[in-house]
């Protein structure tokens, strides 16, 4: 009779162990054995971390091996399992890997396909056609989709964190690292106190200090020193925590009436304004999107404000950008006047420092929020309704969008959630948030989650000293060489893309349900080359791991994955490569960086997360 050496791997991750009884079912292209039960006497099977073995006999030839079944059975309570993989050695001394890396909950059967990838059109097994078909309709109903905010992208189907689907909520380290940074963050960013410092008016720019008590590092001392400095002020727009707002100008706006005569002592180049326009030396920040968003009233005791300002910069004769003229309104009048760095030292302060207040209500509902974290839920939805397990995509984004839905779930409930952290920090708090997404949803395109696009967009190709634009090149390029190599691997040609049925379900899902079929945003609804599919996946991988960095900044490395989904040879030299020029490019960024006061490290690969999440 047949024997097999069946090993199982469990995670080691807190509680991964179980004392349940783990039983198993081969199927065979000659048929299926019965259940076996993996247990060794005197032994303590499944522990976390922990590998096993067992030698296991079936009664007949199975043939080749298609499928593994998994039932976990309570023993004295029902405990939950995370099994990383189950291999098999055959008879005739083959090795097979059954990737699982899943909480297996309740007495559910769990069942397991080998690790190959395969595109759906060349499944060639009734078995696992059928199996495949079964999976994708079992996903569907678990992962739907709702709109829990009007005018937002949609999210997943459940309320609260809780209503999650366990699979891919937070595991139990993840679930204690979220709630530590979050008390972290609320302690290191002092919201307690800024809450007790907003209900009066400060009584002078020292308290500003306050903001740093308990950051100490390098940069924050630099910019506690420099903060008040027009240099300082023009670099945060390059290279600070929202670098995508600044854009060339090439022509005044009607609504900002700058003249030369108001500039002229800020010019270095013996140039008119309108000369240093077409020089292409004027630059422009506008924040036309907060007109007409409502103030924070949450609290009656507090009045709060919110202004659209308008910010010029001037590239000087030293390549440094410097702002010359701020409009805090739309409206150009004398209820609207221009400041200028000539005026009062205090006005000109002010002013930058409304100008900065604004730019952080935009970062946070938008840049960070919309343009990554939901934007992301949107793919990873997407992801798991559509693509198989078995689906060399799914295996490639998984990590890009692990624990993104958990992320967000957790959000909605303490960030933009009423009372949440949105209404008691932000002066667009109490729904202003709200509309201001809904706002920028209606100017969202696919383009601009393609970085090279978005920065030629905005005209800043040449524009001096910017390392977000520079680092985020390399990376864009990176990614997008290591997609195409896996790419590359499993479609041979543009007809491979147009009849993988699973990849045009997903990017259709995404467009029609995810972004409503908003005929604005311009997502594809379908994909017809491999040039296209490269692009597309890129941006996915991209905007939940590099552009995520650089408006949030995280601590974990892009192109490590804990969790091997792909056994191939070709693709994990795919990523080895992958992972050595991602390492050249810290290097580089590390090399530019030495001796600097402002570090930009937000793009270094090293310190990139691979999803908004992690």
């Amino acid at each position: 009779m047949p024997n097999y050496i069946v090993t199982v791997a469990t995670g080691s991750q807190f509680y991964a162990g179980t004392n349940s009884y783990i039983n198993l079912t081969l199927v065979g292209t000659e048929g299926c054995s019965k259940k076996i039960l993996l247990d060794k006497y005197f032994y303590n099977d499944f522990e976390k971390g922990e590998v096993d073995s067992y030698d296991i006999t079936v009664e007949q030839n199975l043939g080749e091996i298609e499928l593994v079944k998994i039932i976990k059975e309570k023993y004295w309570t029902q405990d939950d399992w995370y099994c990383k993989y189950i291999a098999l050695k055959t008879p005739a001394g083959d090795y097979i890997e059954f990737p699982c890396f899943r909480w297996i909950v309740d007495d559910k059967e769990v069942v397991l396909r080998n690790g190959q990838a395969c595109l759906p059109q060349n499944e060639k097994s009734s078995t696992m056609r059928l199996h495949r078909g079964k999976e994708l309709e079992s996903k569907q109903k678990t992962y739907r989709w709702m709109e829990l905010t009007p005018g937002f992208p949609k999210s997943i189907d459940a309320k609260t964190y809780e209503e999650l689907p366990e699979e891919i909520q937070f595991e139990c380290e993840k679930e204690s690292h979220f709630k530590l940074n979050f008390i972290q963050a609320t302690v290191n960013l002092g919201i307690n106190q800024f809450m007790n410092m907003f209900q009066s008016s400060w009584s002078s720019l020292s308290d500003f200090e306050q903001i740093f008590w308990t950051i100490k590092n390098s940069a924050s001392e630099y910019l506690m020193q420099n903060w008040k400095e027009d240099l300082n002020f023009g670099y945060q727009f390059l290279n600070g925590c929202n670098p995508v707002i600044i854009q060339k100008c090439t022509q005044i706006p009607e609504k900002f009436p700058v003249t030369h005569e108001m500039v002229a002592v800020s010019l270095e180049r013996d140039l008119t304004l309108e000369e240093e326009l077409k020089a292409g030396n004027i630059y422009l920040a506008d924040y036309e999107i907060l007109d007409g968003i409502p103030p924070n009233g949450t609290d009656p005791d507090t009045v709060q404000y919110l202004a659209a300002p308008m910010c010029l910069f001037y590239k000087n004769s030293k390549n440094k950008i410097l702002p010359i003229a701020i409009q805090l309104s739309q409206t150009p009048g004398e209820e609207s006047p221009i400041f200028l760095p000539s005026d009062d030292t205090n006005d000109w302060l002010l002013a930058k420092m409304w100008v900065k207040s604004s730019d952080f209500q935009v970062h946070q509902a938008i840049s960070h929020l919309l343009r990554t974290h939901l934007i992301s839920e949107v793919f990873g939805i997407a992801m798991y309704r559509q693509l198989s397990a078995a689906h060399p995509i799914s295996k490639l984004l998984l990590p890009h969008v692990r624990f993104t839905v958990a992320i967000n779930a957790k959000a909605r409930d303490k960030l933009i959630s009423e009372e949440g952290v949105f209404d008691k920090a932000l002066s667009s708090g109490g729904g202003g948030h709200v509309q201001l997404v809904q706002k920028a949803l209606k100017k969202f395109t696919y383009k601009s989650l393609c970085f090279p696009e978005s920065i030629k967009a905005r005209g800043v190709e040449d524009l001096p000293n910017y390392f977000y634009r520079d680092d985020g090149n390399q990376v864009w390029d990176v990614v997008k060489r290591f997609v195409s190599e896996v790419v590359g691997i499993y479609y041979t040609s543009d007809k491979t893309v147009q009849k993988d049925e699973e990849i045009q379900a997903f990017v259709k899902d995404v467009c029609s349900s995810g972004m409503q079929d908003f005929d604005y945003c311009e997502f594809p609804k379908s994909l017809q080359t491999r040039e296209q599919l490269i692009e597309y996946l890129t941006v996915v991988i991209f905007t939940a791991s590099a552009q995520h960095a650089a408006i949030n900044f995280g601590q974990l490395f892009l192109g490590m994955y804990p969790d091997e989904h792909f056994i191939e040879k070709p693709v994990r030299v795919a990523q080895e490569t992958f992972r050595k020029e991602l390492s050249e490019v810290s290097k580089s960024i590390k090399n530019r960086n030495e001796g600097k006061h402002m570090q930009y490290c937000y793009l270094c690969p090293e310190k990139i997360p691979n999803s908004v999440a992690i």
